[in-house]
């Protein structure tokens, strides 16, 4: 396979991962709205410091206020980590390497691409939101579903595996920093033990972890119970810990990945240790994006192990 192929590919299940999990992101707080009582007043901006955004929140919008926030994490096409273009970066990959992708899939990403340009002022108001959060989750569950039962387990797919695995270890750590950051919020409210089992249930139920969690920790809602799953448990397929398993076992189906599955099994036994102690808290917060800055050079590695450049 061509490096560039292969980078095209790669880049196809990050971003098909990072428009789901930032519409997962935007959910959290948006049903928190719902759930937190009225007293209790939770900062959207949280959304942009968790994503390392805010140089570029800050040449757009003056404003720090929930309808700017939704709008550049949702259609803000000069945000490269939008959903509007993530959906644009993975029909362009996936336009050049048709004859690797299933052609339904193509179909079903130009018509998610088209539904979120049609209908984005939905998700930008309060009113509409959650059913097109909803919507955008199914169709990118679609498009995953698609090519797992369609497409060939030769390199092409092990190079899909690696960027989806990778932007969903990703994100996990920071739906667990956005519940973290929400806490932190309320923590001095009178509110706060209320608030706490209401934030990491909606951290659950954004990643569809409440029922398997409750199946496998046989406990109540709480902080370190739910930060252990999250992170840790080897089962679940959005834990940290899984997503980077399954990256070892497609790195090792690829060529000259000794020094990849290396760093791999690295950063999975820093997520162990970081998830079994299941801190809270501004300390667990600077783990966290520890491990986000240990995720990202990994991606930079795995540039130079296979494709000519880094994007």
């Amino acid at each position: 396979m061509l490096s560039k192929v292969a980078e095209r590919i790669y880049w196809t299940g990050r971003y098909i991962e990072r428009a789901e999990s930032t519409a997962r992101l935007l959910s959290i707080y948006d049903k928190l709205l719902f759930d937190m009582p009225r007293q209790v007043n939770l900062g959207w901006y949280n959304l942009i410091t968790i994503n390392n955004l805010e140089e570029s929140f800050a040449e757009r919008y003056s404003v720090q206020d929930e309808r700017n926030v939704v709008k550049f994490l949702l259609g803000d096409d000069t945000n490269p980590s939008s959903v509007i273009s993530s959906l644009m970066a993975i029909r362009e990959n996936v336009r050049t390497t048709r004859d690797v992708v299933p052609a339904e899939a193509w179909e079903l990403i130009n018509e998610t691409t088209q539904y979120v340009q049609e209908n984005l002022q939905q998700g930008v108001n309060r009113s509409n939101r959650h059913d097109f959060l909803d919507n955008l989750i199914t169709c990118c569950l679609q498009i995953v579903g698609l090519m797992s039962v369609s497409m060939p387990r030769d390199e092409g797919w092990e190079m899909l595996q690696l960027g989806q695995y990778l932007e969903r270890a990703d994100m996990t750590t920071r739906n667990i920093d956005a519940g973290v950051a929400a806490i932190i919020q309320v923590e001095d409210d009178d509110f706060a033990v209320n608030s706490r089992q209401i934030i990491w249930g909606n951290v659950l139920r954004s990643l569809n972890a409440d029922q398997p969690f409750r199946r496998a920790m046989r406990s109540s809602i709480k902080g370190e119970a739910v930060v252990q799953y999250l992170m840790t448990d080897p089962h679940f397929p959005r834990s940290a810990g899984f997503c980077l398993s399954e990256m070892i076992l497609a790195a090792e189906a690829l060529p000259r990945s000794d020094k990849v599955i290396k760093e791999i099994r690295k950063l999975h036994r820093a997520v162990m240790a970081c998830g079994e102690h299941g801190g809270h808290g501004q300390e667990f917060r600077d783990e966290l994006n520890e491990l986000q800055i240990s995720i990202r050079n990994l991606h930079f590695l795995i540039g130079r192990t296979w494709f000519l450049t880094d994007q």
